[in-house]
């Protein structure tokens, strides 16, 4: 039996529908395919590859502290307490400003820790002064200088002295390094009479000499060795510890409330 012409055009377009969607249907299987293949080559190479890591340095509370207390040096010894601000810290840290404030609250309190200076100065003076009264004076001008120079040192004293130019307790905490804790107790053990005088003239050469040599850069001062130093400011400080004082060179403590002292 012939098939009719309307028969023969629909098996025709059956046809060409069938082997149409085949092919499509082997496409999508082909990509199915890639994908994959891509997926598995993907995961292998996520399981051998090291871990990418993320932009910036992972770190815990401690260093994060620590970095925050050596940026607040850095800031403080170059600019001093007025000019130095949080957020200069914090991006010289690499942290928020935030963090500065829940470590450390005020600047002032960060101040105050980052000036924290070697305990063992204590014990070094007296070690210095265990000589006794004779070259006392050249003996603490090296002390000093070389307690300035130390790494672990001079970013806190130089905080310090630009600070105390301009802000009151910088200048009371400067008094109290100079005073309580290096020329008050060389004075005690060398047991030199009028200490109350002899200490702070021996401070104002000290300190004069810090600001003229680490923050004036004062040329000879700034680039001269710590002998030369030594001896040409030593002989100095030794008359301010041993030797004579002019009779109006009176203690303050020793004339309170006496007829010379209150004119």
């Amino acid at each position: 039996m012939t098939p009719r012409p309307s028969e023969v055009r629909r098996w025709a377009a059956a046809t060409r529908w069938s082997r149409a969607a085949q092919a499509k249907g082997d496409r999508w299987q082909r990509g199915t395919n890639r994908k994959a293949a891509t997926s598995r080559h993907s995961g292998r190479q996520a399981a051998t590859a090291p871990a990418r890591r993320r932009s910036g340095r992972p770190r815990g509370e401690t260093r994060t502290r620590e970095d925050i207390l050596a940026a607040a040096r850095g800031e403080f010894h170059q600019y001093g307490f007025d000019r130095t601000t949080i957020r200069g810290i914090a991006a010289s840290a690499g942290v928020d400003p935030a963090l500065v404030h829940h470590y450390y609250g005020s600047k002032q309190d960060l101040f105050l820790a980052a000036l924290q200076f070697p305990a063992e100065i204590p014990q070094l003076v007296h070690t210095v002064m265990a000589g006794g009264p004779e070259g006392a004076g050249e003996r603490l001008v090296r002390f000093f200088l070389s307690i300035w120079d130390r790494s672990d040192t001079i970013s806190p004293f130089m905080a310090l002295l630009r600070s105390a130019i301009s802000n009151p307790q910088a200048t009371a905490m400067l008094r109290e390094f100079v005073t309580d804790m290096v020329i008050g107790p060389a004075t005690s053990q060398l047991a030199v009479d009028q200490r109350a005088i002899r200490a702070p003239l021996v401070a104002s050469q000290m300190i004069g000499l810090a600001f003229a040599r680490y923050v004036l850069e004062l040329e000879p001062i700034r680039s001269a060795s710590l002998e030369t130093l030594v001896g040409t400011v030593g002989p100095t400080v030794q008359r301010y510890l041993t030797g004579p004082l002019p009779d109006s060179a009176e203690c303050p403590d020793e004339t309170a409330g006496s007829p010379t002292g209150s004119r």
